[in-house]
């Protein structure tokens, strides 16, 4: 009884504190673009408020989030070792580099997973209008990266052109799941979704030089889509990126880019939704004199600046003419593309009917069809794990029924020898007239007194052993082979009850077979048996 009982708490311990943890850096199922089959490299798909809210009516269905993924390089700040060789001063720097996946989330993030396995620190701040350039990661990269909290790592991301930021390290983790622990780092969506380059980012510029003929050349600075675009500066989308330009009066120039696969007018096509840029301009002095600006060494004209970002600037041409530009570029429309959606469930025995009933309200949702998107479970996405955690349920099914066998084997063995060691008492209790199912019912009786004991001190005992792993921690592991750094113990209270209700009544019954041996004694001898 003691082995059985340990056993189920061991192993629904085991597989519930790995799934939490799996699920934990993901999440039970998730809405990605169709035909990805890789959560972290999905292409993305566009933000939709309505499929949210179409979701989170499904019963069932605790929370819905997006998300976004991208690798990067982490680098740690140089590490300066002086010593001294053959008398001379020298020194050494060293730099880690560490490979991750960052995982982009939003103000709707459920944190509560990595608060209860931040061992240093607190979560970074998604809350604000404005990003901050902020992470958390596990003990394992910070080791390796021989980084503390408040620190700053140098993140690379693979571009067109490699990108270097600085992120402040605001808190440190650890889940015990390596895998997971030295490839993800948590950080604000709106960095992630401008890294990708999933929108259109553009803004209006102005070139150094003036052409020829004395007018500004005014262009546009476009990014991110297929890299194949179009412009809107008025009068419909075409393939001019730019113009010239020499204004009498104030204005403001407007630019909507986008891209397109086919034709430019983008009909029939998914194109990237736009973004929207202007140019501001105010003229003065002589508004009507050519643009003529005072020109550098170079050949470029001379830019009075007039804040600190560069974005408003005036140029003083011939003729007493004042020409200030202001730039208001685009905010880009990556903030409506996200990798996909997580999805939480309230019970992990439903996920697999609450999925179909994500897919059929997705195909089919109160706002339109979204036929673009595929369901995944965490059982498809982390499928090795999942498989060798049920092959575990095996293994209690062949331990319990060897223990069971071994226990009736026992019970009948042990109510064979009673009823031998007995025989003289059971041919006088015959002979006094007694029956055979009487003296049967004797021997049952004391059998199965003793069975309520072992299983009352088999209770107690596997309990006892068990709420001391859980609360002393008696026997560790090796986190990089069972994914946690002790046994978990999980008391489920019903498996226990219908584990002593098994036990009682297949003993029992095992005892029937044995007790019929009462009936074929026969009174004349067992007077006779010493």
């Amino acid at each position: 009884m003691v082995i059985n009982i340990i056993t189920l708490a061991v192993v629904t311990g085991f597989q519930n504190k790995v799934k939490d943890k799996v699920i934990g850096f993901g999440s039970h199922a998730t809405i990605v673009k169709a035909g990805e089959n890789s959560t972290f490299e999905s292409a993305p798909v566009i933000y939709d408020d309505s499929l949210e809210a179409a979701v989170k009516k499904i019963n069932g269905v605790q929370n819905i989030q997006p998300f976004a993924y991208k690798p990067a390089l982490l680098q740690s700040d140089p590490d300066t070792n002086f010593y001294r060789v053959n008398d001379i001063d020298t020194f050494q720097v060293q730099q880690e580099i560490h490979g991750i996946v960052m995982k982009g989330v939003n103000a709707e993030y459920d944190w509560s997973f990595f608060k209860k396995h931040i061992v240093e620190g607190g979560i970074p701040n998604v809350q604000d209008s404005i990003p901050h350039n902020e992470i958390i990661i596990s003990t394992q990269v910070a080791k390796n990266l021989n980084t503390e909290i408040g620190e700053f790592v140098n993140v690379f991301f693979v571009k067109a052109t490699p990108v270097k930021l600085k992120y402040k390290v605001t808190g440190i983790f650890k889940t015990g799941l390596q895998e997971f622990d030295e490839q993800v780092v948590i950080g604000d969506i709106r960095n992630v979704q401008k890294l990708n380059d999933w929108g259109i980012q553009t803004s209006i510029r102005v070139a150094d030089t003036v052409n020829k003929d004395g007018q500004f050349i005014i262009y546009a600075d476009t990014r991110g889509g297929n890299g194949n675009y179009r412009h809107d500066w008025g009068k419909g989308y075409e393939n001019a990126q730019g113009f010239t330009y020499c204004d009498t009066k104030d204005t403001t120039i407007r630019l909507i880019s986008s891209d397109y696969f086919t034709f430019i007018d983008g009909f029939g096509e998914m194109n990237t939704i736009p973004d929207t840029a202007y140019l501001k301009v105010t003229v003065e002095g002589n508004k009507r004199y050519p643009c003529y600006p005072k020109e550098t060494e170079l050949g470029q004209f001379k830019k009075e600046f007039l804040n600190e970002s560069g974005t408003k600037f005036a140029v003083n041409l011939k003729g007493g003419k004042r020409v200030t530009f202001e730039y208001i570029d685009g905010k880009g429309s990556h903030q409506n593309y996200v990798g996909g959606y997580e999805v939480e469930v309230n019970d992990f025995a439903q996920l697999s009917q609450i999925a179909e009933q994500i897919r059929r309200t997705i195909y089919f949702p109160e706002s339109g069809n979204h036929t673009d998107y595929r369901v995944r479970t965490i059982a498809n996405d982390q499928q090795e794990i999942f498989i060798w955690l049920d092959f575990l349920n095996i293994n209690v099914v062949i331990i319990l029924v060897l223990m069971l066998l071994i226990g009736t084997i026992n019970m009948g063995s042990g109510l064979l020898v009673l009823i031998i060691t007995k025989t003289h008492l059971i041919g006088l209790l015959k002979a006094l007239g007694t029956s055979n199912w009487e003296i049967r019912k004797l021997f049952l009786y004391q059998a199965v007194f003793i069975i309520f004991r072992a299983v009352v001190i088999g209770n107690v005992v596997g309990i006892g052993l068990c709420l001391l792993q859980e609360h002393f921690t008696i026997i560790p592991l090796n986190p990089e082979v069972y994914y946690l750094d002790a046994a978990p113990i999980e008391l489920n209270y019903l498996h226990i009850l219908f584990l002593n209700i098994g036990t009682i009544v297949l003993c029992t019954a095992a005892l029937i077979i044995p007790s019929y041996v009462v009936t074929k004694i026969s009174p004349i001898k067992a007077l006779k048996f010493d």
